[in-house]
């Protein structure tokens, strides 16, 4: 079985038996395009692969409308997944629950929507959860080698913009494990700050994504662990997952002026895009990026379409002239 199927049958062990059962039991050559499993209370289970949702019969076939024939999600079977995500310990999750997402066991990250309970103005809880979505996460080794080749030498930050889905997690990912062992580049030490434990997979403590050998800060704000990994990890290299409040922005400029390489990724389909966001001017501007990466869209998870050197003035000279297949 292929690394992405397995990725497909680890998420869909967090479902109840009876849904388990059901979406495992598609063919195997199209569970390697499938990036979420969606519950909605008693509609149909939606299956998206970057562009458009599927549904399924219960029976392994996938159906590509909806149809009466489609899986329904009760009421029931959201409970008792959510029950099943958080170990059937829902107190023990709150802290997650409140900032509207799980990650379980292999990186797995399940978005909730409910009824929110607000004190103060802030998020205290999440009651009568009405769906889940189960965003699969997958590591490709080596997927990041096309990359590194075009820009070695490496020399400096680089930033990966992309579209949702579009893979710039993924290719994070394994740009963390090549860097930190030396694949196609010079051996750095590299953090990790993970924010919402996606990277490394981080589920109780352990780290079920192969990430080489970096350190990884699991459950960090991006701006504190930037700050703590310069304070007390000495890191040449400093990667996280998507950049984009004014926080961020600072202590980007701060791990960048402490002299760490940051390689972080930012939500933005295009470079005209990342120019038009406050943020990404301000990211452009701080000096911590000597090239950006634009990614294809959300159905080529992975494919690079553009590379941008930066220069002093902040002009950009492309290094890409073609699409680039990093999968």
């Amino acid at each position: 079985m292929r690394t992405c199927e397995k990725s497909f049958d680890s998420a869909a062990a967090v479902l109840c038996d009876e849904l388990a059962e059901a979406v495992t039991a598609l063919p195997e050559g199209k569970k390697d395009a499938i990036q979420e499993i969606r519950l909605r209370a008693e509609k149909p289970l939606a299956l998206t692969d970057g562009t458009s949702a599927m549904f399924t019969d219960g029976k392994g076939r996938i159906l590509y409308s909806m149809s009466s024939n489609a899986l329904i999600a009760t009421r029931r079977h959201l409970y008792d997944t959510f029950r099943r995500l958080c170990g059937y310990s829902v107190y023990s999750c709150q802290n997650d629950i409140k900032n509207g997402f799980i990650t379980v066991q292999g990186g797995h990250r399940v978005g909730l929507c409910g009824t929110a309970v607000v004190s103060e103005g802030k998020i205290t809880a999440v009651n009568e959860i009405s769906s889940l979505n189960i965003r699969i996460s997958r590591q490709i080794p080596g997927v990041s080698q096309g990359l590194l080749q075009k820009l070695t030498p490496m020399n400096g930050g680089l930033l990966l913009a992309g579209v949702p889905s579009s893979g710039k997690t993924t290719l994070l990912r394994d740009l963390a494990r090549s860097l930190s062992l030396g694949l196609n580049c010079k051996m750095m030490r590299t953090v990790v700050i993970d924010e919402r434990g996606e990277l490394s997979g981080t589920f109780r403590g352990s780290a079920y994504n192969d990430l080489g050998l970096c350190d990884i800060m699991n459950g960090y704000p991006k701006g504190e662990g930037i700050i703590h990994a310069i304070r007390a990890l000495s890191p040449q290299v400093i990667v996280c997952d998507e950049l984009g409040t004014e926080e961020d922005c600072r202590a980007v400029a701060q791990g960048f002026h402490a002299g760490a390489w940051i390689v972080a990724s930012i939500h933005a389909g295009s470079l005209e895009e990342l120019q038009r966001r406050s943020q990404g001017r301000r990211l452009l501007r701080s000096g911590a990026f000597r090239t950006v990466t634009v990614l294809t869209s959300c159905d080529r998870p992975c494919e690079i379409s553009g590379i941008y050197r930066i220069q002093t003035d902040g002009s950009f000279v492309p290094l890409l002239q073609e699409h680039l297949l990093t999968g």
